[in-house]
C-alpha cells in the first residue's frame, strides 16, 4: 500500500454500528467509543437523536463502553444532540486533525490503547483516529442523503478504497 494512504485505511470496516460485534472489541481491552454524528449515528444534519442513535448508545453501554460524540459541527446542534443522549461531546472537533479526538480521550480519561472511533468518512473520521493512534472503524453511512461536498468526497473515498483494497 502506498505510504501516503497509510493513515486513510481504517483498522476495520463494517455496516452500521448496530451490526458490529462490540463485545469482540471489549474483549480486546477497548473501553471507550468515540462517535461521529452525521451519517454515523444519525442522518446528516439531524437536530435530535433518532431511535437508531439511542440504540447505538444503548448497545455500546451494554457492551461496557463509555461513549463521547466527536463532531465537526460548528453549532450547538452536536452539544444538544449529545446532551439528549446523556453523553459527553466535543464539537468543532477539527477532524482530520487529531485535536478533537485527543480532547475527547482526555475528557473520558481514556488512552489510545483503549479507545475506538466509529465514523463514516475516510478523510475526516478515519484520518483523525489514525493520526491520534486509536483504533478506527469505518461504518456504512446511515443515510444516502448528504450535503453536496460530502457526496464529492465519496468519489475520492471510492478511489482510495479501490487502491487500498478495503
Amino acid at each position: 500500500m502506498l505510504f501516503c494512504f497509510r493513515n486513510l485505511k481504517p483498522d476495520q470496516v463494517t455496516g452500521l454500528i448496530s451490526e458490529f460485534p462490540l463485545g469482540d472489541l471489549r474483549n480486546l481491552g477497548y473501553r471507550f467509543a468515540l462517535l461521529d454524528l452525521d451519517n454515523t449515528i444519525a442522518p446528516d444534519r439531524a437536530d435530535h437523536p433518532t431511535d437508531y442513535s439511542r440504540e447505538v448508545i444503548g448497545l455500546l453501554s451494554d457492551a461496557g463502553f463509555l461513549s463521547c460524540l466527536v463532531s465537526n459541527a460548528k453549532s450547538s446542534r452536536s452539544s444538544e444532540f449529545a446532551q439528549a443522549l446523556g453523553i459527553p461531546y466535543v464539537n468543532y472537533a477539527g477532524k482530520p486533525s487529531p485535536r478533537g479526538v485527543i480532547k475527547a480521550m482526555k475528557m473520558l480519561g481514556a488512552s489510545a490503547e483503549n479507545t475506538v472511533l466509529f465514523g463514516d468518512q475516510i478523510f475526516t473520521d478515519i484520518l483523525a483516529a489514525n493520526r491520534a493512534g486509536i483504533y478506527s472503524v469505518l461504518v456504512k453511512p446511515y443515510s444516502k442523503r448528504e450535503i453536496f461536498y460530502v457526496r464529492l468526497k465519496r468519489f475520492f473515498e471510492y478511489i482510495v478504497r479501490k487502491i487500498c483494497r478495503f
